[in-house]
């Protein structure tokens, strides 16, 4: 068993130290790699609705793999605005990996933006599957193209690669995640890097520090966009736990301590097999807020589940896609994300397992009942990794 022990933590700082240079990816993906569709079949996708008085968003997303919170959190806050038409789009209608088993479908591929010739008057880019000068061309041009006088651009995270790459920030400040921040700075020495805010702002560019920092990036380009009081009514409606936008932050970097932190839970602590049953019409930034946050907590096996059909339809009309097996053998809680959901079939079903239920009535930031929650579980060296990972300083 003490060898065992041994090993176990030799191959967790080899996981960490793997982390570092990619912090903006969750942590389990780094050892249990998830795969891209592969799928032949063919799922249709509906062209979504325009709606010509309103501000267009495109939120950029490659199949490949497109971080979870800073595609769904953007795509949420700007569609509860009310005002603006928000579209994920991509190269084609493959279906975009965001978890092993797990895939949002595209409602519009580049060719179809330019069919409807849609103009942008936000172009959001999360996180992709590239973070550095090695990226899609097609992808790349179609930025380029679609970014004019007065569109706003907004990189999330890691995504500054990729707003890096398009030179539209060259000599213009931009930032990223802290803990990659100095990786993906030495593929592009044009731009101006800093660090220590939350959102960059020159003229109509803008970019985010890392993952959690979605929600300022969106806040601040909205008050541009809008005005102030459709800010401050998005985030009055997340409970965010500012009173304005904050753009004061710590870009602190994981370090050996977070690597320590990590092998002592793994080690002494009760590591818990996590579950999330997703259902139809659930909220996109508090689907997207468990996931990125539990899926960073090492547990034991975090598994999603869509019980009765293999997809969703979320709050504003993304198809979730799930291609795992509903397998409950060794699950020790459930995450319920959408309060009065569950039917009596699916109480059954979930029956001898903990629960855990996020109450519309909650007054609390999510990211903040999350962490306390993990906090109390594995302490406060453990929950201080977590945030780290986040970016959520």
């Amino acid at each position: 068993m003490k060898i065992k022990k041994i090993h176990i933590a030799i191959f967790t700082m080899i996981l960490i130290g793997s982390m570092f240079m990619n912090a903006c990816r969750p942590v389990r993906s780094f050892y249990n790699t998830p795969k891209a569709w592969s799928s032949t079949n063919k799922i249709k996708s509906p062209l979504p609705s325009y709606d010509p008085a309103k501000k267009t968003v495109f939120v950029i997303a490659d199949a490949k793999l497109t971080e979870m919170f800073d595609m769904l959190a953007p795509f949420y806050l700007f569609n509860a605005t009310e005002k603006a038409n928000v579209y994920i789009v991509a190269k084609d209608k493959t279906p975009i990996l965001i978890k092993r088993d797990l895939f949002v479908m595209p409602q519009l591929s580049f060719k179809e933006v330019d069919s409807m010739k849609l103009p942008a008057d936000v172009i959001v880019i999360p996180a992709l599957s590239i973070r550095d000068e090695h990226q899609d061309t097609v992808l790349i041009s179609f930025i380029k193209k679609h970014f004019t006088a007065t569109t706003k651009m907004l990189t999330i995270c890691d995504g500054a690669s990729t707003g890096a790459a398009t030179g539209l920030y060259d000599g213009k400040p931009i930032t990223a995640h802290a803990s990659d921040f100095d990786a993906i700075k030495s593929h592009f020495d044009k731009p101006l890097w800093v660090q220590n805010v939350t959102v960059t702002k020159s003229g109509n560019l803008f970019s985010t520090a890392g993952v959690s920092n979605a929600v300022e990036g969106s806040l601040l380009v909205m008050e541009e966009l809008f005005d102030s009081a459709t800010a401050r009514k998005v985030a009055a409606g997340i409970h965010y736990p500012y009173a304005e936008t904050r753009l004061q932050h710590q870009s602190i970097a994981l370090n050996g301590s977070n690597k320590f932190a990590v092998v002592k839970k793994i080690l002494f602590r009760n590591n818990r097999d996590i579950g999330i049953l997703l259902t139809n019409g659930i909220n996109e930034l508090t689907m997207a807020t468990i996931l990125d946050t539990y899926n960073r907590s090492f547990p034991a096996s975090f598994r999603t589940y869509i019980l009765h059909d293999s997809v969703i339809v979320t709050k504003h009309g993304l198809s979730i896609i799930y291609t795992g097996k509903n397998d409950i053998k060794g699950l020790d809680e459930i995450h319920f994300a959408t309060p009065g959901s569950l039917s009596a079939e699916d109480a059954v079903f979930f029956k001898d397992i903990k629960t855990v239920s996020y109450d519309k009535k909650q007054d609390e930031y999510l990211f903040n009942i999350c962490l306390k929650r993990i906090e109390n579980q594995y302490g406060h060296s453990f929950e201080r990794f977590v945030r780290i990972s986040l970016d959520y300083n």
